[in-house]
């Protein structure tokens, strides 16, 4: 575990508290709450590994903590009904495969009346249903939100502010919430993605029982630091210098098509959620559009039916994942002969291989999960969920994956999670 980022993590709400400490007369009112889970996690496989969206390894019939465990802390600072400021640290394995600590969020808030406020700082992306409280797994009926759904888009909060409007009519509460910055994310492969001039516009309606959500987030990407990428591109762009290889392969027009430069992506969602006596059900589609093959566009949904019975929960979950763009560039050659010499010919179709490759990183799957949360503390809950993951065209959602990996793979977790 990396110690330094985890101390900075953990002094965050200290550092708020003694920054305001001196001054008794017009001290703020400090408030520190926490979140955390102690999970173990493992498999029935050892030919891939099961993670959480953007890690970088996860586990397989060793039981491992990573996947699924986590702690967070926050603190706010209110210096009277308008103005505060509020941090949030979280520690986690993501991008490397260690505990580390990280910012979560950073922002200064004004509340103007009791519908308007302004945010500004590093605040949560609302780009899914539970975007604010995904990682607070006391908050959610399943010990994870369904990876199928929350492995499209990797960003969790944007640099910049947001206006927030929350207001009833009769019976029913409307939250509208429009967020601009800009962020970047760096990728379990080690590249970096930039996501620029965004915005994000998140709105919610609640009557009774009843929840309705709707998302969308435009923003432009960039990647330029990815080796594969790089080489597939720069490869095909130098055989496109012959005018008869790109006529007859298109190839500076595959090149553009997997270049990530000023692309646009959007990510539109509709969630609904039902908490009506003693049923909880919870739904959630969402679809992302980009315009670089690289980054696939997708679609994917899930279901959660849950039934209370007093301290307990069961649940059972279906989820499922789709690529919509093509999996395969058409005017691509991928058997020869060709007009080359042999050793061209070779790299050509390795090129070939490889652009196809990227346009298909894409994971097709569908999962059926069944659960039983146990509220057995206060501000405690034991879960336990079994999840079969079924792998379609690919590893799916695993990573390091054999060639001989084939689902579908069961997946068993136990964890307690708790507020404070």
């Amino acid at each position: 575990m990396k110690v330094q980022p985890l101390l900075a993590m953990l002094a965050l709400p200290f550092a708020i508290s003694s920054a305001y400490a001196e001054d008794i007369s017009s001290a703020p009112t400090i408030s520190i709450s926490g979140f955390g889970t102690a999970a173990y996690t493992f498999s029935d496989t050892d030919d891939a590994e099961f993670v959480r969206p953007n890690q970088l390894n996860g586990v397989k019939k060793k039981p491992k903590a990573g996947p699924d465990s986590n702690f967070g802390i926050q603190a706010t600072a209110k210096f009277n009904d308008m103005f505060s400021v509020t941090g949030q640290g979280l520690v986690r394995k993501l991008v490397v495969d260690e505990f580390v600590g990280e910012i979560a969020w950073a922002f200064a808030k004004a509340k103007f009346s009791d519908e308007w406020s302004v945010r500004a700082g590093r605040i949560g992306l609302p780009v899914y249903m539970i975007s604010d409280y995904r990682n607070v797994g006391y908050a959610n009926t399943m010990l994870r939100p369904p990876v199928e759904m929350y492995s499209q888009v990797p960003l969790e909060s944007v640099d910049g502010l947001d206006v927030v409007y929350q207001k009833s009519f009769g019976d029913t509460a409307i939250t509208a919430q429009f967020a601009v910055g800009q962020t970047s994310v760096k990728s379990k492969s080690q590249y970096t993605v930039d996501a620029t001039k965004l915005t994000s516009i998140h709105l919610v309606a609640e009557n009774g029982p009843f929840t309705l959500r709707f998302g969308r987030t435009d923003t432009t990407l960039n990647i330029e630091d990815s080796a594969s990428v790089n080489a597939v591109v720069g490869g095909l762009r130098k055989f496109a210098a012959n005018p008869a290889l790109d006529t007859a392969f298109g190839l500076n027009a595959a090149a553009n098509s997997l270049e990530v430069k000023d692309t646009h992506g959007s990510f539109t969602s509709l969630g609904l959620g039902v908490d009506w006596k003693n049923f909880i059900v919870q739904a959630e589609y969402g679809k992302r559009d980009t315009d670089s093959l690289s980054v696939s566009d997708t679609s994917s949904w899930y279901t959660m039916f849950g039934y209370r019975i007093g301290k307990f929960l069961p649940y059972f979950t279906h989820a499922s994942v789709k690529q919509d763009s093509a999996r395969t560039i058409a005017s691509l050659p991928t058997t020869g002969p060709l007009p080359l010499p042999p050793a061209l010919q070779a790299q050509l179709l390795g090129l070939s291989a490889g652009a196809n490759a990227l346009t298909s990183q894409a994971p097709i799957q569908t999962s059926n999960s069944i659960g039983l949360r146990w509220d057995f503390y206060k501000s405690a809950a034991l879960k336990i969920q079994m999840d079969r993951f079924s792998p379609e065209q690919g590893p799916g959602n695993f990573v390091n994956a054999k060639s001989t990996f084939k689902g579908p793979v069961n997946v068993y977790a136990v964890a307690i999670d708790f507020v404070f």
